[in-house]
């Protein structure tokens, strides 16, 4: 892990299996349980769906993945300090997933890229950063109520449904 080519590697590997398990968690039954109990999980559970076991299952889901995150930023930056575990930290996630787009499988990884450009960007400003941050953040939150993401697979859908309209005719 000394050399950093490597280490991009590892890490671009580990990140690639991390959205391949998210991915396959979605498009799989299982996925489509949870779905079933976020909408409607007194229906699910008269489906017949152990609901609780579901959302345990859910939850270590999570977790590990959270957990392998986690290990790769210690690797990466050869560190674990206590700001890790600060509630900013978990703040700072939902921030990123509220800018990508809930609901999208890719919405929390563009929201990622969003903040941490705007911090690598703007780190000369200092606390100037989370005011730069929380304006973004009304911003997209008051006009891109579905995030970056959810919005342009509203404009593609719109488009795509356009294109429908006019071969029809």
């Amino acid at each position: 892990m000394d050399d950093i080519t490597t280490l991009y590697y590892v890490v671009l590997a580990v990140f690639v299996f991390g959205v391949w398990v998210v991915w396959r968690a979605i498009n799989s039954p299982f996925g489509q349980v949870l779905k079933a109990i976020r909408e409607n999980e007194p229906r699910a559970i008269s489906l017949g769906y152990k609901t609780t076991q579901f959302k345990f299952a859910a939850f270590v889901l999570s977790a590990a993945l959270a957990g392998l995150a986690g290990s790769m930023k210690a690797i990466v930056f050869q560190l674990a300090s206590l700001t890790d575990v600060h509630w900013h930290g978990s703040g700072e996630v939902v921030l990123m997933t509220l800018l990508g787009g809930m609901g999208t499988p890719f919405g929390p990884i563009i929201g990622a890229f969003i903040v941490v450009t705007v911090e690598s960007y703007l780190a000369q400003l200092g606390a100037w950063v989370t005011i730069i941050q929380g304006l973004i953040f009304i911003v997209v939150v008051t006009l891109f109520r579905r995030g970056v993401v959810g919005e342009l697979m509203a404009l593609m859908d719109g488009i795509q449904h356009r294109r429908l309209a006019l071969l029809r005719r």
